[in-house]
Formats: C-alpha cells, structure tokens, sequence
C-alpha cells in the first residue's frame, strides 16, 4: 500500500501551530501509537470481578450495613451511589440526602461503605421480601443478600428504602444515616 502525501501549503503550518497550542493547553498528548494520557489520571469503571460485596445487619432494625472492596491491584471508579433492589419489588433505595450520580474512586485494596435503611421501624405500611441486592455501581449485576444474612430472620420490611452515598468507613456510614434519617 502505498501513503499519500498532501501537499504543503501556506495552511498547513499555522493550522499545525494552532492544533499543538491547543494540546498544549488542554495537557492532551498527540504520540501516535501510545495510550491516552489521561487513562493513567482517571482509571476506568471497577470490573465486577474485581470487586467484593459484603452487608451485614446495621446499627438499628432494618438498617444494613454494606461493604465493597477493589480486589485489584489498580484504581477504579464506581458510581457514589450503591444501587440496592429487594426482590419482587420495583425501584431502589434512595439516596439520603438526595444526591447526583457521580464517581468514587476506589483504590487497588481499598474499601468502601454505605448504610441503607428498609423501613422506619415503626411504619406498618410496606412489604416484607425475601432478599436484597446490593451492586456497588448500576453497571453491575450485583450481589444477592437472604434476609435472614442481613439480620432479619423474618423477611425484609421494605417502606420508602434509603441508602447512604459510599463513604471511607463503616463509622462514617453509619454517622451520615443518623443524621439523614434522625
């Protein structure tokens, strides 16, 4: 195969000028054959597979407490968001306070947390469920907890569910629930 070459023209040089000012400013890299430099800067989404999903009962009645860890040895970057579903039922617990998606990195090893509540303890309205599931990004399938695994041997209650965004510790998880809930 044989290349064809452009011929130069008056256009050719300020055009090349402007494009590598333009690099420059945006700190782009335009090596051919290399990478995109900003690959090393923002890591991509976390595989599942390289993740850990565990929940365990909470401090309070229908609260739980869930952990993921970045089984990999690189960063990655889930949604702040855990999305959690309870089975039969439509929708997912809500973010308190309310937030936007956005990411969390997640370090190689590192571990996240956030807490969700099922129900007000108190409510008699809602339904009880035999499972919730738990992704640590809405790009997962996510992992599936018994109710009795999550503390309530005798179903879920679920009524108006709420989750924390994930945060650095269980501690912390626990701290921002009170203090949206009460």
């Amino acid at each position: 195969m044989r290349l064809r070459l452009t011929p130069t023209s008056a256009w050719t040089v300020p055009a090349a000028a402007a494009t590598a000012v333009m690099l420059a400013a945006t700190g782009a890299c335009a090596t051919a054959g290399t990478a995109h430099a900003s690959s090393a800067v923002h890591p991509g989404t976390c595989q599942e597979k390289a993740l850990s999903v565990t929940a365990s009962p909470g401090e309070q009645q229908n609260e739980v407490r869930i952990r993921v860890t970045n089984q990999g040895g690189r960063s990655c970057v889930l949604d702040r968001t855990p999305t959690i579903t309870f089975a039969g039922l439509d929708g997912s617990a809500q973010t308190v306070p309310p937030a936007r998606s956005g990411r969390y990195t997640l370090a190689g090893g590192e571990r996240a947390y956030a807490a969700f509540r099922t129900s007000d303890p108190a409510s008699r309205e809602g339904h009880f469920v035999g499972s919730v599931s738990v992704s640590a990004d809405p790009s997962h399938y996510g992992v599936t907890f018994t109710a009795a695994s999550v503390g309530m041997p005798q179903g879920i209650h679920v009524w108006e569910p709420v989750t924390t965004l994930w945060l650095g510790s269980a501690a912390a998880a626990d701290s921002a629930l009170v203090a949206a809930l009460g």
